[in-house]
C-alpha cells in the first residue's frame, strides 16, 4: 500500500526484455539500508517487487499482466520514473490509499498554465470515468492528486510548482500516456451494491438482502 507521495525520481538503467515481460534496473537515491530484496516499491504507480538490490539501484520483474494494463512497456533506458516505497504503519498519510494496481491508462489531452499551477486534462476510457468524481482522489503515474473537474470522458487536475518539479509530470505534454489508479473505495462500493448476475429481480434482491444497499447507506447517513 502506498500514499501517492513521490519520494524520488529514479532513472531506468537497463531493460532486459523477454517475449511478454521484462526486468527493469532503476537507479535511485532511496536509502540503500532502507530497501531490501522482497520489498514493494511503486514505479510510476505500479507496485513492483525488488528482486535485486545494490547501492544506488534496484531491479524488478514486470509481468505480462502489468505490461498489458500499464504504460510500463513504453519505458526506455534513461527515462525518469516516480518512486515511492510502501507505506509503514504509523506513517503520516499525506496523500490517499494507493494500491499500486493500475486500472487503465489515460492520455494527456491538455496542459495549460493556471496562475501558479498547471492544469492537466486527461482522457480516460468511458468505462472508468464512473469511478472519477470532482474533489475525489486519483493517482496519475503513482502521484496522489485531487480531481478538479469531470466530463463524460475527461478529468482535470491542478499541479502546483512543487509537485511538478518533484515528479515526472514536468516532462509530460499533450499525447503522453499515463497510468491511472482510481480510488479503490468506489470500486468496492460498486461491487457490494451490485446484485448477482442471475438474480431474477434486482430490486427485490436489494430490498430483501441483509447486505449493503443504497437504502441502507441512506438510512445510515451516507447520502
Amino acid at each position: 500500500m502506498f500514499t501517492g507521495l513521490i519520494e524520488d525520481l529514479g532513472r531506468i538503467e537497463s531493460i532486459q526484455r523477454r517475449s511478454k515481460s521484462f526486468k527493469l534496473k532503476v537507479a535511485t537515491n532511496l536509502p540503500y539500508q532502507e530497501i531490501s530484496v522482497g520489498d514493494s516499491v511503486a514505479v510510476n504507480g505500479i507496485c513492483l517487487t525488488i528482486v535485486e538490490h545494490s547501492p544506488g539501484s534496484f531491479s524488478a520483474d514486470v509481468s505480462p499482466e502489468t505490461m498489458h494494463s500499464s504504460n510500463i512497456g513504453s519505458l526506455s533506458v534513461g527515462d525518469t520514473v516516480n518512486l515511492e516505497r510502501a507505506l509503514r504503519l504509523g506513517d503520516r498519510l499525506g496523500g490517499h490509499m494507493v494500491s499500486g494496481h493500475i486500472d487503465t491508462t489515460g492520455r494527456v489531452c491538455q496542459r495549460v498554465q493556471d496562475d501558479i499551477a498547471e492544469r492537466f486534462t486527461v482522457e480516460l476510457p468511458r468505462t472508468f470515468m464512473r469511478y472519477v468524481i470532482s474533489k475525489g482522489s486519483i493517482a496519475i503515474d503513482g502521484i496522489s492528486l485531487t480531481v478538479n473537474a469531470v466530463t463524460d470522458t475527461t478529468f482535470s487536475v491542478a499541479i502546483i510548482p512543487h509537485s511538478l518539479a518533484k515528479t515526472t509530470l514536468q516532462h509530460y505534454g499533450v499525447g503522453a500516456r499515463v497510468n491511472i489508479e482510481t480510488d479503490m473505495l468506489g470500486r468496492y462500493i460498486e461491487k457490494l451494491l451490485s446484485t448477482a448476475p442471475d438474480s431474477p429481480d434486482a430490486t427485490t434482491a436489494n430490498s430483501e438482502s441483509d447486505g449493503l444497499s443504497i437504502a441502507k447507506l441512506a438510512e445510515n447517513g451516507f447520502f
